[in-house]
């Protein structure tokens, strides 16, 4: 092979990898949209955008496809190394989470055209739309983090984790004392629960992506504090009692 051919090759692969970036990141956008028209739809008893989340849902899984048949004819013609490797390994993972992402956005839409059928009952949980900001913010950083390569920053995600999950747990805690106070509330109330369990799924699926993240910058799994399981290994353990 030619120093030419060579080169050609090197600019083709790298074109290829640009490529599939670029999906990565037009399908995180769409998520991200998803989530947000949804949570929408939620708060203002809007069908039409609710219908929009679910009626736009099979443009994610068919982006799912494209990102793993491009991945999958990297690895087979490329052969690609190291961090390329890992990149492309990575991007099947993340367009998994993206469109598990998109269908947690069609059950909150589904959710919102059920609660627009009800009889209106005045519960206000401003947690629910504090959990979706936090959500829609860690899926973006999320991917950038993927995308750029950045371990702090995937790093960060996974620790705001927590905060999404603490609101979660108070949006539970809320709700019940609505259903013991009036028992006409008990449907609404678990509508939103589900709405409530569906941002925490989605803030779990960015957490992935910035473990995936952290993978890809620092070669380091930290999923299932494995990180931690391994450091806790070469420590020496204390005898055990006789």
């Amino acid at each position: 092979m030619t120093p030419d051919s060579n080169a050609a090759g090197f600019r083709h692969f790298h074109d290829q990898l640009s490529s599939l970036k670029e999906t990565l990141l037009g399908m995180s956008s769409k998520a991200e949209e998803r989530t947000d028209i949804a949570v929408e739809a939620l708060m203002n008893r809007d069908r039409e955008k609710a219908r929009l989340v679910i009626d736009g849902d099979p443009e994610l899984n068919r982006l799912e496809i494209e990102v793993e048949q491009a991945a999958v004819e990297l690895l087979a013609l490329q052969q690609p190394m190291a961090r390329d490797l890992r990149f492309i390994i990575g991007a099947i993972k993340v367009s998994n989470d993206l469109e598990r992402v998109g269908d947690h956005a069609v059950n909150i839409a589904e959710s919102a055209l059920r609660l627009a059928d009800m009889p209106k009952v005045n519960i206000r949980i401003p947690e629910i739309e504090v959990m979706a900001r936090r959500a829609r913010k860690m899926l973006g950083e999320s991917l950038d983090a993927f995308i750029r390569a950045d371990g702090a920053l995937g790093r960060k995600v996974c620790k705001d984790d927590d905060v999404v999950d603490s609101l979660h747990d108070s949006v539970f805690r809320v709700l019940l004392t609505h259903m013991m106070a009036d028992a006409k509330t008990i449907t609404p109330c678990l509508e939103l629960l589900l709405v409530g369990r569906n941002l925490e799924r989605i803030a779990d699926l960015a957490t992935n992506i910035g473990e995936d993240a952290v993978y890809l910058a620092e070669g380091k799994q930290i999923k299932h504090h494995h990180e931690e399981d391994h450091f806790n290994e070469g420590r020496l353990q204390p005898a055990p009692n006789n």
